[in-house]
This record gives C-alpha cells, structure tokens and sequence, in this order.
C-alpha cells in the first residue's frame, strides 16, 4: 500500500513536471516578472528614452548579472518585496541563462517541491496525498505562479514545508524551531506568506507535533485507500510515544511549541521589517481605493479564478454569463462539500488548521486594504490559499461513497485541466506582446513600476521593433513631436495597473486627428496610418478637436 502511494505521488509529480514546464515555456511575458529579470540584471528601473528605441536594447539590459548586496540596495529603494527569492534567481541564472524561461525553470523546481510538501501534509492529516496533489496542481492560481519568474513559488515552497514540519510525527523543539525558520523564510520571499504563517500558528498550535495515523484499507486509486471514519479523532498514541512530551500539560507544551516557532521566524521577521519600512511608500497608486464591497467581489471572482481560471474568458460574449455562473456554482459546490463532510475529513485540529491557512490570504488582504486604503487583491495574491482549499477538498471528496466520488472527482479535474489549457494557449489570459505590427512605432504606457509593461512587450517583440514609452501626464502635443515624421504607429493598450490606464486616453487622443487612420487592429492593438504629412497633422487634429 505504502508503494503504491509512493508511485501515486511519483506519477503526479512526473505531470506537474510537464505542465509547469509546458506553462513556463508557452505563456508570453508578464508584466509581474520584469522586475525581476531587470533586478537580477543589475538595472532595477531603466530610465527610458524620449526617443524611439529599439526592442532589442531591453533584452540587453536584462542580460546582466547584479551582486546581492546590489539587489538588496534597489530593493529597498525601489520596490516593496524582500530579498531573498531574487538573491535566489540571480544565482540560478548564473547557472542556467539570463533569458526569461531560465529564470522561470526555478519558479518550475518551486512548484514541485510545493507539491511534494502537499503530499507530506496530506499524509499526516489523513488526507490523501495523490489527489490533494492533483487538485492543487489543476488550480489555475498554483500552476501560473508556479511557472512565472515571481517570488509565489519560492514563498508557497517554504511555507508549505514549513507546516508540514509543525505537523511532523514527533513532538520536538527543533522541529517547532524548524517549522518557524521556514515560515520566516516564506515571509522573507514574499511578505505575503505572513498571513499564512499567522493563520496556521493560531490553530495548528495544539497539532505541534502530534501524531496522526491514517488508517489504509483495502483498495487504491485516488482515494479509495484510505478510511477517514476510522481515522478520524484518532486520540491513542502509538507505542512508546507520549503526545504531550513525557506527561507534561497539554496547554504548556503547546504554548512551547508556538514560541519555539516564533522564535525561529523572529530574526526573517526583523529582516522583513528592514526592508519594509523604506519601501511601504513605494508605490503608491498601484492599486485603486479600498471600498469593502467591492474588495469582498474581487475576493469571490479571484478565489474562483484561483480553483477554475479563467474558463469564461475563453467563450463568446454570448456564454459568458452562463460559463461564469457555472464557474461560480461549482466553487460553492465545493466549499458546501467541505462543510458538509467536515467531520471526515481529517482529525478537527488538523482539519480547522488547514482551513485557517486557506482563510487567511483573503481576510489578510482585507485587513491590508483597510489599513493602507487601497485594494490590494489580486489572483497571484490569493495562491497561498489555494493547496489548503485543495487539501480540504481531497479529504471532502474521499469521505464520499465510490460511485460520487470518482463522478465528482473527474469533474472537477476536467474543468481544472480546461483552465490549464486556456492558461497556456488563450492569448485572454496573456499580455498581448506578440501581437505587435513590425515598422512604426510602438506607443507603450509606461505603467506604475515603468517596467513591467515595457519590459514584456520588449522581449516579446522583434529586437528591431521601436517603441516609445508614454507617461500618463504627457500631453498629445508632447506625444506627437517625440513621434516625429513616423508613418505607421500602433498603440498598444495595456491596461494592467491605474497609471496605464489614465495613459490609454492620452495615447489615443495624440492620433485621433483626421491625419490618422486606423488601419488594423488586434487583442488590445491599434494600428495606424498617418495620411498627412509633417506638422500640418497635429494642427489638423487639434482643428478637429
């Protein structure tokens, strides 16, 4: 039984080895991983021409390799993340390359030790780790950040091994130490993972370190070896152990433990505190203002887009509506599911952990928002969630009896795949950077870091492409003298963050003279040709205005 598990586990981490990879190689470029590969390239914030520039120029600048205090430097002066998952691309890329998919294969190595962590977790709550792994790796949220060149992966690594340690089988202080270095570290690859560490110390303090036996049955397949009514509450130590430490009180060994952990977060806590104190203010206008109604819909659409991606995007205008009802009525299918057999899913202090650590990024990202008033959610923010719901999830579904079981089982990793499809092929869920139109120019907002759009619209375009980066305060006047005598210009209208969305207006009202006409058009692309020639185009325009 145990080889077969073994096998299991093996076989799912064969596949999420090829659909990470197939992930990192397919998807365009994305505005989140500029910073990283400008960063690690020793140029933290290019300060861009007020001349066309060629595509290629971008990829040089990233080709280079900084130092770590460096990083550290820019970091704190320029962004608002710590350090330690770009120490760790920038020394990967020494290793393997300075290109993006490069820097995307350790996000890749991240995910899978992620899943691996899964199965260890899996295992000692009683859930099954074959399916708690499939179902994480068909969350949309877990497989792209997963293959992109961002900190997630790093921090979902480290946490998820940091809870399996607090739910190791032995009662010890180094493993509480342990568990607590490796949340801190979590913290220290994105702060984000703060909320999860808090979530699963609050109520994972009376399972530090004990013991849970799952009890096999006869059987195998995705959950039918294990027997959860038997399993449940197990409260008999095995031979020779004692679940307290040696007798002592329940609540002492119990307040040891979390301080043992606290402990061994406290000095990536401190780090944290160093970096984020210079960078709190950075930057500002990245997200909108926090209203709590609207804070709580986008919390509702991206938990759902976490488990299901981005499936009504891929349909017509016609069944979209349809298609996102549907989406929305399974997700709360399965979080019913979860209420409903939450008695067999694992043992209760195991079972309300996990459940904490699955709440925590959404209420976090609340509390967040209040305090700063502004809107901090967004997909990538909610993944930490996501192999906690999973685990809920797996256990839900393997209390079922055989017939709903395997029905509901092969639904829900049906949809899942189709997300994943659409997350490696839909040009819907990618920046449309290739499908730029060669000669011209290129109008490009300049967004809220000045990086991330530029960046990926760069080095997924021709290195001969010209673009011209536009700030939101230019006026079209400004915008039509630095385009000069230029013929052909397309707009590239990427609205990723509020900075390039005021900047879109600007774009489109520097050619919306009678001296333009649009020419061709493509997802989020606009083509023009200039029909007039020389300065009489912008008198014409103004005229028309």
């Amino acid at each position: 039984m145990v080889n077969a598990r073994l096998k299991s586990c093996l076989a799912v981490l064969a596949l999420a080895a090829l659909v990470l990879g197939a992930v990192a190689a397919l998807r365009g470029a994305e505005y989140d991983e500029q910073y990283t590969l400008f960063l690690t390239g020793g140029i933290a914030r290019p300060v861009w021409p007020e001349t066309p520039f060629p595509a290629g120029d971008v990829r040089a600048l990233q080709a280079g390799h900084a130092g770590l205090a460096a990083i550290a430097r820019d970091l704190r002066a320029t962004d608002v993340h710590p350090p330690l998952y770009f120490w760790a691309v920038a020394l990967s890329r020494r290793l393997t390359g300075g290109g993006l998919f490069a820097a995307r294969l350790f996000s890749v190595l991240c995910g899978l030790a992620a899943l691996a962590a899964v199965a260890v977790i899996a295992r000692n709550v009683g859930v099954p780790p074959a399916l708690a792994m499939l179902l994480t790796l068909g969350c949309y949220g877990f497989t792209y950040t997963g293959a992109i060149a961002r900190g997630f992966a790093l921090a979902q690594a480290l946490t998820l091994w940091g809870v399996s340690v607090l739910l190791a089988a032995e009662q010890r202080r180094w493993r509480a130490v342990a568990g607590g270095l490796l949340l801190g570290a979590a913290t220290f690859a994105n702060y984000l993972a703060v909320f999860v560490a808090v979530g699963a110390l609050v109520t994972l303090g009376r399972a530090l370190g004990a013991r849970f036996t799952p009890h096999p049955v006869e059987g195998g397949g995705w959950g039918e070896g294990w027997s959860h009514a038997r399993s449940v509450a197990v409260s008999t130590p095995p031979p020779n152990r004692l679940p307290q430490g040696e007798g002592e009180d329940s609540t002492a060994t119990m307040r040891r433990g979390l301080l043992s952990c606290v402990l061994g977060m406290l000095p990536f806590l401190l780090a944290d505190l160093w970096f984020f104190v210079p960078q709190r203010n950075a930057r500002a206008g990245q997200f909108p203002p926090f209203h709590l109604l609207g804070a709580l819909q986008r919390l509702a659409r991206y938990a759902a887009a976490n488990l299901f991606g981005g499936l009504p995007l891929y349909v017509g205008a016609a069944a979209q509506q349809a298609v996102a009802g549907a989406v929305a009525g399974l997700t709360l299918a399965c979080a019913a599911l979860v209420a409903a057999r939450w008695r067999h899913i694992a043992r209760p202090a195991a079972a309300s952990g996990l459940l904490a650590a699955a709440a925590a990024p959404p209420i976090g990202l609340l509390l967040l928002g209040l305090v700063f008033d502004n809107t901090p959610i967004e997909l990538r923010y909610l993944v930490f969630a996501t192999p906690f719901a999973a685990l809920l999830l797996a256990g839900a579904l393997a209390s079922l009896p055989r017939v709903p079981r395997r029905a509901a089982i092969a639904l829900l990793l049906t949809v899942q795949a189709a997300a994943l499809a659409g997350l490696m092929t839909r040009p819907e869920t990618m920046q449309p950077a290739r499908a730029t139109a060669a000669g011209g120019i290129v109008l490009l907002p300049r967004g809220n870091d000045g990086v991330g759009i530029v960046g990926a619209f760069a080095i997924e375009s021709p290195p001969s492409e010209r673009l011209l980066v536009v700030h939101r305060t230019e006026a079209p006047e400004k915008i039509l003298a630095r385009i000069g005598d230029v013929r052909h210009v397309v707009l590239a209208l990427l609205a990723q963050d509020e900075s390039s969305r005021d900047t879109l207006p600007v774009m489109r009202a520097a050619i919306a003279g009678p001296c333009w006409r649009q020419t061709a058009g493509g997802f989020n692309v606009l083509a023009f040709d200039r029909i007039c020639a020389g300065n009489p185009a912008w008198r014409a325009s103004r005229v028309s205005r």
